[in-house]
């Protein structure tokens, strides 16, 4: 007996290997806005909170409306500018079909908008592996846990019933917030140290590997 009915996964940093081109698309829209360009680590550690308040903690001087008009900026960087590719980590998408497979039902709780992420789960052609979906701008930014509160909703799944999966303390702490439990993966953008922090079920460097070992 499965002891999770729902797997529900961050996107960027967990299932798809795009860290870089979020780091390179947050300085194209400093270098085109003429600021300050932020350190490497500083983009890296913001990853996962939604455009508006990511380019508030790394922008604070620009006003409302700059910083409003740099997340449209960071779209467009994301979207046309930049060509990096942005795959799957190695192994996930089959395994992602293999749970799939099991019965587990799948969901994703992003900070990434509802255009691009459905851009890219037609890209990707994982649209049919996710039973819901949930971005920042249709709810709110990570750790609020209305992201999460709306999958079970949507599913009717008890909070005990889910697992999120995620590389950063604020899915980790999102989960803490909704009374789920939640596994963080080494490979992202936040440190084991800081993941430990919101005790998770475990902290794997491969979730194709080693999953199984603490879930199955």
């Amino acid at each position: 007996m499965m002891k999770y009915k729902v797997i529900i996964f961050d996107w960027d940093g967990t299932l798809m290997d795009s860290i870089d081109k979020i780091v390179a698309c947050v300085k194209g829209v400093a270098i085109d806005c003429k600021l300050a360009i932020p350190e490497t680590d500083a983009i890296r550690h913001i990853v996962g909170l939604s455009l508006d308040i990511a380019m508030a903690k790394l922008f604070p001087d620009a006003t409302k409306a700059r910083q409003e008009n740099m997340v449209e900026a960071y779209r467009h960087q994301y979207l046309t500018d930049n060509k990096q590719e942005t795959p799957f980590y190695p192994g996930v998408k089959s395994w992602l079909m293999d749970l799939k497979n099991q019965g587990y039902l799948l969901a994703v709780a992003t900070g990434k908008g509802r255009n691009g992420l459905d851009r890219l789960l037609d890209k990707c052609a994982v649209r049919d592996l996710f039973d819901a979906t949930y971005c920042a701008d249709q709810t709110a930014s990570k750790p609020n846990p209305l992201m999460l509160n709306r999958i079970l909703e949507e599913l009717n799944i008890d909070a005990s019933e889910a697992l999120m999966v995620g590389d950063t303390s604020y899915d980790l702490e999102m989960a803490n917030n909704a009374g789920i439990d939640c596994l963080g993966v080494s490979y992202g953008v936040h440190s084991h140290d800081i993941l430990k922090q919101f005790n998770p079920i475990a902290i794997v460097d491969s979730l194709p590997e080693e999953f199984k070992l603490y879930v199955q």
